[in-house]
Formats: C-alpha cells, structure tokens, sequence
C-alpha cells in the first residue's frame, strides 16, 4: 500500500509526528486521562508544529501536502492519543471552510496564522434540538446594517474550550429551505460569545466537545463566509469533504493502537505454560483484527488519495468512514475478549480507553447508518446532486507532489453523486 498511496515526502512527514507523538503527547496522556480538562497547551504545542495546515496552500504558508499527508498526520497522533487526533483533526475541519468559501481577504487573514499554529478554528453546526437535521437549526443571524447580530447555541463542536475562530451555520431566512441559513467567522473574543463549562465526555479526555452561545453577538458583515444563503453548503461540504476523512483517520490510529497492544499482551500473557497468542481461539481473534485493521487501512488511504487527484470519491469517503468506525470499535471488543478483566482496570491497560476513544467517532459526519443509507443510494443510482468530491477542485490537488502524478487512477466512468445530507 505504501508504494501507490505514499511518497518520500509522506514517509517523512509519517516519521517526524510518530516521533513527536511518542516523545510529547505519550508522556501526557496519563495526565489528560486523569484531569478529565481540555489540554490546552498540549494543543497549542500540536499547532505549533504546523500539521493544521497540512492542505493549506504555500502561497498561505500551509504544508500543500494533501489529504493523504493529513491523514498520515492525524493517524500517528491517534495512535498515541485519539484526543489529540481528534483535535488536530475538528481544527483542519474547521479550516476547510474558509479554503472553500473564504474571500481572497478572509483567506490572507486567516490561513497563514492557521498554518503557523497561531490560530484554531473550528466549525459549528449541530445544536442538541436539530442534531444532524442541520435545515432545523434555531440559531439566528439578524443583518443590522453593516453588521449581523446572532443569538443561539451550538453543540458538540470540536475544540469548543481551544478555538480561535468559530466557524457559525446560523438562520438568516424565514422558512426551512436550503437557502435559508448562511456562515459566519466569529472570533472567540468577540463580545456576547461564550463557551458553556467544559463537561467531560465518555472518550478522549483533554479534546473539548462543547457548546458555545451566542448571546446578541454581532459581527461585521465581512465575517460572512460565502454568499448569505450558503450555509447549508459550507456544513455539508465541511462534513463531506473533510469530516468523514479526518474521523476516518482517528478511527484508524486508535484501532492500531488497539490491535499493537492486544498483540503485545497476548505474547506477556501465558495460560497453560505458554503465551496464551498460542491458543487457537486467540489466534483466531488476532487475525480477524488484523484482517479489520488492514482493510480499514486500505479503505482510509484510498478515498484519501482520490480525493488528492480530484476524483470523485464521495462514495468512497463514506465507505471508509463507516468501515473504519465499525471496524476499530468490533476489534476493541475482541481486544477484551482477550484481555478479560485486564480491561477493567486503567493501569493494567489501555484497551478501554481505545474503545471509550473508538465510540466517538460513529455519531460525527453521519452514523453509520447514514453512511450505509447514502452508499445504498450510489448502489441504486439514485443519489442527487452534483458530487461533493468535485466541487472545489483547486490548483492544490494538482500541486500536491510531482511524484503523486505517476500513481493516477484512470478516470472513471461512471458518475458518483452524493444527497446532500450527513
């Protein structure tokens, strides 16, 4: 796999964050399980290092290395911490926004101190009474002459207690058509916007998951992200297009971590004076998780290298985010199947703290039963619209590693669209 999807440069960029990873955030991750918080200078320390902007363009000061480099990134810090993969990841989420939709001023403000670690933006959608039914969001945003002024709440978004810059989906027309909201840039120190108390989650201790309110907030009309109508289109795309990738590639890193320490601890455990990986039952679950890891693995670089090329891969993404969810959580449970009660203890072993991790990842850009309903719907060849995939293709996909040209798919034939729904 590694000499179609990968080059010099991913081998490379692979090495230096498993080395930062081992050296920096292992350390840390006893602390972060224990404190419960939001590991705020930890995630300063990651942006620093200048992974956020891993598909930010040179002229901006990013990375210009891709998807495929983005998913190496966020893989190797999930490994040795899904909170810290998870954050890495809601913040290049949140970055995707403002490469799509942004104005040639926005993206001069804001990418270049994304890219150097001095900015973290997020992106905030859901909210606890719409959930992922974005058009019944309650949110609003009311134009008052140069400026708007929002009102409402947002949930579960990704670093919620670290963000610099908040990317809002409000309401700024009447009725529930598709053109009735549009997106906003809020800056986190921007009177009436607050952060609701931090509340621990079940998994990934030191990533904040949180609500933000906003509180007669108002904003230049310039913070406005697109036309006022496209927020519908700046969610789904952000969802799409990046979302279920970068979810993919946490999925994946925690599930290596998984299947590492089973295979570990099955060579230290003996049962009947040998290790008990000589047992047949054993050898059987290893290899199923290895089988699951492998395939998710595949699945995760491909739709990440398609979506580098400018192929359309919309079904491709879904697919590998619901095989890398379903997949690192069922190896997580053959993980205590063979550990047994080990689990049950936190300084035995890790193994529940990769399954709390692994459980995050479903509900995020769709279920896995949202992911199942869309790909049925590529099946049946009735999905509408035009392919999410496609739409913003830029000289970066083109730029994004000479050596990336030789490994072109041929193109397809066949049109893959995707509903416009997460």
């Amino acid at each position: 796999m590694d000499g179609y999807f990968s080059t010099d440069r991913h081998h490379r960029i692979r090495s230096d964050v498993r080395s930062f990873a081992e050296t920096e955030v292992a350390p840390r991750v006893a602390a972060m399980e224990n404190d419960r918080g939001v590991a705020h200078e930890l995630s300063r320390l990651i942006a620093r290092q200048g992974w956020i902007g891993a598909t930010i363009g040179a002229d901006y000061g990013g990375m210009d290395a891709g998807h495929v480099a983005k998913t190496i990134i966020i893989e190797e810090l999930s490994r040795v911490s899904g909170a810290m993969g998870a954050m890495v990841q809601a913040s290049q989420l949140g970055t995707a926004k403002i490469q799509h939709f942004g104005t040639d001023a926005q993206k001069k403000q804001w990418l270049p101190a994304v890219a150097g670690g001095a900015c973290l933006p997020t992106i905030a959608v859901t909210e606890l009474t719409s959930g992922s039914h974005v058009l019944g969001m309650s949110t609003t945003a009311r134009r008052d002459g140069d400026d708007y002024v929002l009102n409402g709440r947002k949930a579960y978004v990704g670093n919620s207690h670290v963000g610099d810059l908040h990317g809002v989906v409000a309401r700024t027309g009447a009725g529930s058509g598709r053109r009735s909201l549009s997106a906003f840039l809020v800056e986190a120190d921007r009177p009436g916007f607050s952060a609701a108390p931090h509340r621990p989650a079940v998994g990934l201790p030191g990533f904040s998951f949180g609500e933000l309110i906003f509180d007669e907030c108002r904003i230049p009309a310039a913070n406005r992200l697109g036309a006022e109508g496209d927020g519908l289109d700046v969610a789904y795309s952000s969802s799409i297009l990046v979302g279920r990738p970068n979810l993919t590639a946490v999925s994946l890193g925690i599930h290596e971590a998984v299947v590492a320490e089973t295979v570990r601890f099955a060579g230290w455990q003996r049962r009947y004076g040998r290790p008990v990986a000589e047992l047949p039952t054993v050898r059987d679950q290893i290899g199923r998780m290895q089988s699951q890891l492998m395939t998710a693995r595949l699945a995760a670089y491909h739709a990440a290298h398609l979506l580098d090329q400018g192929v359309e891969c919309d079904a491709e993404l879904q697919n590998a985010k619901l095989i890398n969810a379903e997949y690192a959580l069922d190896s997580a449970r053959l993980a205590v199947e063979i550990h047994g009660a080990h689990v049950l203890f936190p300084d035995d072993s890790p193994i529940a703290r990769y399954q709390r991790d692994a459980f995050h990842i479903l509900p995020p850009a769709g279920t896995s039963a949202v992911q199942r309903l869309r790909l049925a719907e590529y099946a049946l060849s009735q999905v509408k619209g035009a392919p999410w995939s496609t739409r913003f293709l830029s000289s970066n996909a083109a730029e994004t590693d000479d050596a990336l040209a030789t490994l072109l798919p041929a193109p397809r034939a066949e049109a893959l669209v995707e509903a416009e729904a997460v």
